[in-house]
């Protein structure tokens, strides 16, 4: 699976897949680059006509950079088989093989190993990242009759077991890159869902509460224009179509400030249980809040919670109360979400006022922590539903 980066100017900016991808990325480049250098040098020093020295390093980079081109585009269509550069491709597999015939990487013994042991090596890393056992097979096959051109056994073996090699290490690298990946979808899957059931617990109280007054109200209606043309009890029939819509409107109010009454001890637990399933641990110290305060404490917790999962890459959240504040705090912030908060929090924040609660947020590098102040024993207001919508 293919991730696509937008280079951030720092690396602390990285969400950890991005850091893994891009170190992924990099550790395979660097050791393309280096291998092919180390043995270049090695060559250059054993060739001693000027003329065949700078043929055998401009060869070698010309294979080294074609490597390094169809190495990307493997890495970019992993784990799927291609398209790659054809035009790449054909360099590299001619390139190489005319390589090994060129004055000065043929004449000298040493050369020539050192020579073969390159093409081996860029060819198998360049290629070895496809994910069909064919053409690895293909390619470990094609480095032991490389390797053993000069009839020695032990260069064919060397060959092979070079190439096997260096195209497990490809593979392997990929495969760990997409099975991160994979783990970093699941999780944000996990989010999405908690956030739809969320939406769908609304759903359903809408449906139970407005929906029945609602119909209420459609009922009397009716009766009272029913009674309205025979001129009989129709204002009293209208007095209780207003008084069925006070409550509905109520009703709703309440759904738009809490969905529900909630009760803290829930919310910890369901925050604990989502937190872990999402590969998250959590240390929770929540056991003095004062009762009147435990339904203003829930909201933070809940709205928090799903800022974590949707905001976040984080692999701690720590929720604690002391000294009348409670804190959510996580270790995976990142630098799209260290502004002050969103539409979520700004909305707690609303909720929290009217009741004598402060919320604040603070971000730190590598840390976010939402802090909300529940000063005293209970809200300002008689009840802790917030202020009317």
């Amino acid at each position: 699976m293919a991730v696509t980066l937008r280079r951030p100017r720092r690396w602390s900016d990285l969400g950890r897949v991005e850091r893994v991808d891009l170190y992924t990325r990099a550790s395979l480049y660097v050791m393309l680059a280096g291998f092919a250098v180390s043995l270049l040098v090695a060559a250059a020093t054993d060739v001693e006509d000027a003329g065949e020295r700078s043929v055998l390093v401009g060869g070698g980079v010309v294979v080294a950079v074609a490597a390094a081109v169809v190495l990307r585009a493997v890495m970019a269509s992993h784990p799927a088989r291609g398209p790659l550069p054809r035009v790449w491709s054909a360099v590299l597999l001619l390139g190489s093989a005319a390589y090994l015939l060129v004055p000065g990487t043929s004449s000298v013994e040493a050369v020539h190993g050192t020579v073969t042991a390159m093409v081996i090596g860029n060819v198998a890393a360049a290629l070895g990242g496809i994910p069909d056992n064919r053409v690895s097979a293909a390619v470990v096959a094609g480095a032991a009759v490389l390797g053993g051109l000069r009839g020695e056994a032990s260069g064919a073996v060397y060959g092979m077991v070079l190439a096997a090699f260096l195209v497990f290490a490809v593979r392997a690298s990929l495969w760990v890159l997409d099975v991160v990946t994979e783990l970093d979808d699941a999780r944000h899957a996990v989010a999405q869902l908690a956030v739809a059931e969320e939406r769908l617990r609304f759903s359903r109280d809408v449906h139970d509460v407005l929906g029945r007054r609602l119909s209420t109200i459609a009922v009397q209606a009716e009766l009272a224009a029913t009674l309205a043309a025979r001129g009989d009890r129709s204002a009293e029939k209208m007095l209780e179509v207003r008084a069925v819509a006070h409550e509905a409107l109520a009703e709703a109010r309440e759904l738009a400030r809490g969905y529900r009454p909630t009760d803290l001890t829930t919310e910890l637990e369901g925050a604990r249980s989502l937190l872990r399933s999402a590969g998250i641990d959590v240390d929770l110290d929540v056991d003095v809040v004062p009762r009147a305060w435990h339904e203003a404490a829930g909201w933070v917790v809940r709205e928090s919670v799903t800022n974590v999962l949707r905001h976040s890459s984080a692999t701690l959240v720590r929720i604690e109360f002391a000294d009348d504040e409670l804190r959510v705090s996580n270790d995976g912030v990142r630098a799209d979400a260290a502004s002050g908060g969103g539409a979520g929090l700004d909305g707690l924040r609303e909720r929290l006022t009217p009741l004598g609660a402060t919320l604040t947020t603070t971000a730190t590098p590598g840390s976010w922590t939402v802090a909300v102040h529940l000063p005293g024993s209970g809200p300002l207001s008689a009840t802790t539903t917030g202020s009317p919508a």
